[in-house]
Order: C-alpha cells, then sequence, then structure tokens
C-alpha cells in the first residue's frame, strides 16, 4: 500500500452524534459470502492490551445484550427509520468515552487505489456496519454484519516515564461479535473486547479486501 499519493480533501463523509441515527453514505463492496448474526450474551467488553502502552482502565464495561438485550433498554436503544424499519443497537458507549483531541482520518484502500478518505474525528464513537439505519460508517460487503464493529475514543490513564498518570484520549476498536471478525494489521482481534489503535494501523472488516489506514492530522 503506497500512502505517496494519500488524497487529503477536508469532505466530512460521516454523520454527527451516533445519538441520532439516520443512513450514512460511506460504503465498502466486494464478493458474495454468507453471515448469520451470532451473539453471546455472557460476554462483556474488556481491554486488550497491546504494544507497551500502559493504561489503566475499568475491568468490566457496559454493553448491551447482543441477542436478548433487557427490554427496558432494548427500548431506549431502538432506532426507528422513515419507512416503519427499526433496529436495536448492539453497542452502548462506556462511561469513559470521548470526543478525540486529534483529527482522526481513514483512509479506504483497494489495492493501491485509494478509494474515499473518512474524517473521524467529530464525535466519540463510530458504528461500522451493513445496517444503514444505525451506522456511521457503512459497508456493504456481504461477509460483514449489520453491526459489524465500533471505533471508540476513551480517555484513559496513561503512565509516563516517572510513572506519573494522566488522562489521555486513545481510539479503540470493539468487535461486536460479527460473524466474520475484524482484522488490525492482518491480525483478528479478540470479539467483545475493546483493542487499541495506533497511528498507521490498517483495519479490515469481514471477507471485504477494503483497507482502512488509521492517520490523524498531525502525523508527518
Amino acid at each position: 500500500m503506497n500512502l505517496d499519493n494519500v488524497v487529503t480533501d477536508e469532505t466530512d463523509h460521516l454523520r454527527p452524534l451516533i445519538e441520532t441515527k439516520t443512513p450514512n453514505t460511506a460504503e465498502a463492496g466486494g464478493n458474495t459470502a454468507s453471515e448469520s448474526e451470532s451473539a453471546n450474551d455472557n460476554k462483556t467488553a474488556t481491554d486488550t492490551p497491546r504494544g507497551e502502552t500502559v493504561t489503566e482502565t475499568p475491568d468490566v464495561l457496559p454493553r448491551l445484550p447482543l441477542d436478548h438485550p433487557d427490554p427496558a433498554l432494548a427500548a431506549t436503544n431502538t432506532v426507528r427509520g422513515t419507512d416503519g424499519s427499526s433496529s436495536v443497537l448492539k453497542y452502548n458507549e462506556p462511561p469513559e468515552a470521548r470526543k478525540p483531541v486529534l483529527g482522526w482520518r481513514l483512509y479506504v484502500f483497494k489495492g493501491k487505489e485509494q478509494l474515499e478518505l473518512l474524517h473521524i474525528q467529530r464525535q466519540s464513537c463510530y458504528l461500522i456496519g451493513r445496517d444503514r439505519l444505525v451506522a456511521d460508517l457503512a459497508v456493504e460487503h456481504p461477509s460483514c454484519s449489520k453491526q459489524h464493529a465500533a471505533i471508540q475514543y476513551r480517555q484513559v490513564q496513561e503512565k509516563d516515564e516517572y510513572g506519573t498518570s494522566k488522562p489521555v484520549v486513545k481510539p479503540f476498536i470493539i468487535d461486536l461479535e460479527s460473524t466474520n471478525g475484524t482484522k488490525v494489521n492482518d491480525e483478528a482481534i479478540p470479539p467483545a473486547r475493546y483493542y487499541e489503535l495506533h497511528l498507521n494501523d490498517v483495519i479490515t472488516f469481514g471477507l471485504s479486501d477494503r483497507e482502512y489506514v488509521l492517520l490523524h492530522d498531525g502525523a508527518s
């Protein structure tokens, strides 16, 4: 993948806050594959360590059950479309959700061709999936789930070289127990757990060959 010719236009392809869901136009296409939504209500969203970053985060973070949500909770997290359709959100943001300080972006590639530039700094969470009613970043490849994954910015405590903790806002990705999984740098990430993202990470969803390269406006 060559980033030398990356287009850096400032068109914002993503929508406002995740709480007000409307269809999006960001897409990912490809070849056919089967999909069946699966879930495990006993799992909780926790952190997956990565690299040498030292963070202090809660052991258990709130997440909606994926198949059988509590009726009262489902009622407050049901998004209804103008055509009468509705979707129950699988994912609920944690208390430490924050908008990012840096101007993070996703550069979308298919092979060596850059397809899109997505600005993902305007809200604290971006839901990714085939369900256009709720997805902030819509994907169309049939191997991707309706609610496949979420990019979540979280305020965590990071220790410096002197052992002093300070709050920082970092990007994480969580796979919402999708059928065909999510990969970061060609490595499958565990479902229902937060996985820290870093500059230049390459994300793929399901069996789609589209690659999402993570950069920010301060990257040289």
